[in-house]
């Protein structure tokens, strides 16, 4: 675990985009002590790109747009879908990770956080391929035809990718706190959970209102 009496003279640099996959917690502090919200913004518009690219799977309302039209949609959308997102996270788990005793700002969060989209920055040569190559397969869950090869290294890495993804929240989230990994797990599980139980009951109360909306006519 680093030294955090370390001053920034001495501290080594640190390539986020490299550092991440391997080192979470050496580059979530690195992040918090060394760089801006500015520089935690830009990361998530490039990795978002990934992200929203990657949700273009069965984007049937897309399917009958130009190819360029959607990249460029991409490029709008994933900055903002970035802040949106990770300030949400981010406030989660600035709240939660207080049960723990967790020492974290929000400010801490929000640019840890932030080092979560890096892994979904490989997944964009892969679907700009598919989605220039074959968008009928990329975007209709109806599609019957031959699929391109791109489609298995893109499924294969956004799977690897979001399970690390999810690998590497837990050491941004126990750094940013200072708390040990379990807790951190339990910062991310907690509220999870709690929001899969409420989906739930609102799920069911929906089907009972239509039900008996439906019942009266």
């Amino acid at each position: 675990m680093d030294n955090y009496n370390e001053s920034s003279q001495e501290r080594p640099k640190v390539n986020p985009f490299l550092s991440i996959w391997l080192h979470p917690k050496k580059t979530t502090r690195y992040m918090i002590e060394e760089k801006s919200i500015g520089f935690a913004i830009l990361l998530m518009s490039i990795g978002y790109l990934g992200v929203t690219l990657s949700d273009l799977i069965d984007s049937t309302f897309l399917s009958d747009v130009s190819p360029w039209f959607i990249v460029i949609f991409c490029v709008i959308a994933a900055p903002i879908l970035g802040i949106i997102g990770t300030a949400f996270s981010a406030l989660i788990t600035w709240l939660f990770g207080k049960l723990f005793k967790g020492t974290g700002t929000y400010s801490h969060l929000f640019k840890g956080l932030s080092l979560t989209s890096i892994p979904f920055i490989v997944l964009i040569p892969f679907y700009l391929i598919w989605l220039f190559t074959s968008p009928e397969s990329l975007m209709n869950s109806d599609f019957a035809g031959t699929y391109p090869w791109v489609i298995w290294p893109a499924l294969l890495l956004t799977l690897v990718v979001v399970i690390w993804s999810l690998v590497i929240t837990v050491g941004i989230v126990a750094e940013a706190h200072q708390i040990p990994n379990w807790m951190a797990f339990l910062t991310l599980l907690i509220p999870t959970i709690i929001f899969v139980i409420l989906f739930i009951i609102l799920i069911i109360v929906l089907f009972f209102i239509f039900g008996i909306l439906f019942g009266m006519m």
